[in-house]
């Protein structure tokens, strides 16, 4: 493999950098440009800078190396990207929640040329495997490869921003008495049968602007997460502690979904965590709750999926995720014949646990009984490769800027046995993964 017009190639590698380290050079070469960190298990990838770029709005899709689509589907950008001119490309990004309505055709609320979802193929990737251990790189050119040598050979991390002490548990209380009232109507709505479920998420305003490079540093040390990121991307800034994954999609056609659906905290001493983990798995609440969820995941897998694949792997695991523990399953199956990984995509995106069912309905009432936006919140963040292999982490458990402003966001799983202090309550506990570690 060689460097040049169309190849990314494996420069080099360092022994025994620490990942803060790699993370403060990641940072150096961004430069203030595109830069998305994302962390599965033990692998975390640093994209840096933009090779190439391609956008879905409501109206159109562009790229970087190919003619506008007018009117596009998920579809195009699959084909756009089979037609990108560098074959070993990995591209990362996200995908906001109101490209859900726009699939659902229903109003978004913003231009139509506003990007839904927004992919980098990026100049520089800084690639790790352990806390502390060798580091790949890969470049699209000699003289960013060149830069990326000079500035990992001095990499030592950055000094630690202070802890987010003026959050306070008065502040994540923000818009609760608007909240109480939102899940009392959601109630009322299902009660009526319009819907089984539906997730509604309220937002906390932050006072100044987060350090969230240092968020991302002390939260992944901290936090048990499906998936970590820290990204600044498209406007957007984000930095979080996923749970679960939208979808995973390996080079071999497997697809599996992680639905996580049932909260209790956690992090109360020992005694407390264990009641509260008993009390997960015989709520009757909750199981009702997870079990739908997961009845909707294995109907989106069978219209994807070959016939006989699907299967439910794990069923009502409990799982640590920062403050909360989750009930959690998985399902997974066999991409069918002439289906791709942006077809798992379109068929699991918007997480069922992060939206509602049936999903159409739920879009209805989270436009009318939440009082602001979602943006990137219950959206994705997207890392995929010309192997056919698409990751997409679900983005809860994060701290956002944009246009000027900063904040946190959570939200609660409303059934027909839904109190109003209750979902509030788990709304606060979710914030607590997060809150935190916030810097500043």
């Amino acid at each position: 493999m060689t460097v040049g017009r169309t190849t990314m190639h494996d420069l080099n590698h360092w022994e025994h950098l620490e990942a803060d380290a790699v993370l403060a050079a990641a940072v150096r070469l961004a430069d203030g440009g595109p830069l998305v960190v994302y962390q599965a298990g033990t692998t975390t990838r640093h994209a840096i800078g933009a090779r190439a770029e391609l956008r879905l709005s409501a109206e159109l899709l562009t790229t970087s190396w190919s003619e506008p689509v007018t009117g596009p589907v998920l579809g195009d950008v699959a084909a756009a990207l089979d037609a990108c001119p560098f074959p070993l490309w990995r591209a990362f990004g996200w995908a906001r929640f109101e490209l859900a309505l726009h699939r659902a055709g229903m109003p978004t609320g913003l231009p139509g040329t506003e990007p839904l979802l927004h992919l980098v193929l990026p100049e520089v990737e800084l690639v790790t495997g352990s806390a502390e251990g060798p580091v790949t790189v890969l470049a699209s050119s000699p003289q960013r490869a060149a830069e990326a040598r000079a500035v990992l050979s001095a990499a030592v991390p950055a000094v630690p921003a202070a802890t987010g002490e003026s959050t306070t548990a008065a502040d994540l209380l923000a818009g609760a008495h608007a909240y109480r009232d939102a899940v009392a109507q959601a109630v009322d709505d299902i009660r009526k049968t319009l819907l089984d479920k539906v997730i509604l998420s309220r937002e906390v305003p932050l006072a100044g602007n987060p350090d969230l490079v240092g968020t991302f540093r002390r939260g992944r040390a901290a936090v048990a997460s499906a998936r970590a990121f820290h990204l600044d991307l498209g406007g957007w800034a984000a930095t979080g502690f996923s749970p679960e994954t939208v979808v995973e999609v390996g080079a071999d056609g497997r697809v599996s979904t992680q639905p996580l659906a049932g909260t209790r905290a956690l992090g109360l001493g020992r005694a407390r965590d264990e009641a509260n983990r008993a009390e997960l798995l015989s709520d009757l609440k909750e199981i009702a709750e997870h079990a739908t969820s997961v009845r909707l995941a294995v109907e989106e897998a069978e219209a994807l999926c070959a016939p006989g694949t699907v299967r439910v792997e794990e069923f009502m695991r409990v799982l640590p995720r920062g403050a909360v523990q989750h009930l959690a399953s998985r399902v997974a199956g066999e991409l069918a014949a002439g289906r791709g990984p942006w077809d798992a995509f379109g068929a699991f995106f918007p997480a069922v646990t992060a939206s509602g069912i049936p999903k159409a309905e739920a879009y209805e009432a989270l436009t009318r009984l939440e009082s602001t936006p979602r943006g990137l919140y219950s959206g994705a963040v997207i890392v995929a490769d010309h192997t056919g292999a698409l990751d997409a982490a679900l983005v809860l458990r994060t701290v956002f800027t944009h246009e000027g402003r900063s904040w946190l966001r959570a939200g609660a799983g409303v059934v027909e046995a839904s109190r109003p202090d209750r979902e509030l309550e788990e709304t606060c506990e979710k914030l607590g993964s997060v809150a935190p570690h916030l810097t500043y």
